[in-house]
């Protein structure tokens, strides 16, 4: 598997959910956790789905309790998503994000674009920009704020 369109991944419906409808297209997939420091940021990555949406451009978020920071339920999760903190964008059902049970596109990702500290992706809010042709283009941390990747979006789109 060669791209991110390759992959699919369970949708909150318990659908599964063909990742190559964004083949195409600018992508930023965050793991996400409602009960993490940097939930917070939630806002700042739908306002960059609201500014970039129209040129080619999706926030994938992927609630992972890796961290022991998303208890909640999918349906509970995707609401509260929803209704504190005003997110559009699509989310799938939790993953695991490292380990033998990580889901498959973050095996994927975590392959292409090493942090800091390596493979691991170390906390939540670890976001990884995804470019046109379906590759890697960038790793963040999660202390990075979302306003802080649009230089890279703008680029990404413009490729």
């Amino acid at each position: 598997m060669n791209t991110l369109g390759d992959f699919s991944a369970r949708a909150l419906d318990g659908t599964d959910r063909d990742l190559g409808e964004y083949d195409g297209q600018v992508v930023l997939v965050v793991n996400t956790a409602t009960q993490c420091g940097f939930t917070g940021q939630l806002p700042g990555l739908q306002r960059l789905q609201d500014d970039y949406a129209d040129r080619g451009f999706t926030v994938l978020g992927f609630p992972s309790d890796q961290f022991k920071q998303e208890p909640l339920a999918d349906e509970e999760m995707a609401a509260t998503c929803q209704r504190n903190y005003g997110v559009t964008f699509p989310m799938f059902a939790k993953v695991n994000v490292n380990g033998r049970d990580a889901h498959p596109v973050y095996r994927w990702l975590r392959a292409q674009k090493k942090g800091v500290l390596g493979g691991r992706v170390n906390w939540n809010f670890t976001k990884f920009l995804v470019g046109r042709d379906g590759r890697v283009v960038a790793r963040y941390g999660p202390s990075t704020e979302p306003s802080a990747i649009a230089d890279d979006i703008e680029k990404a789109l413009a490729s």
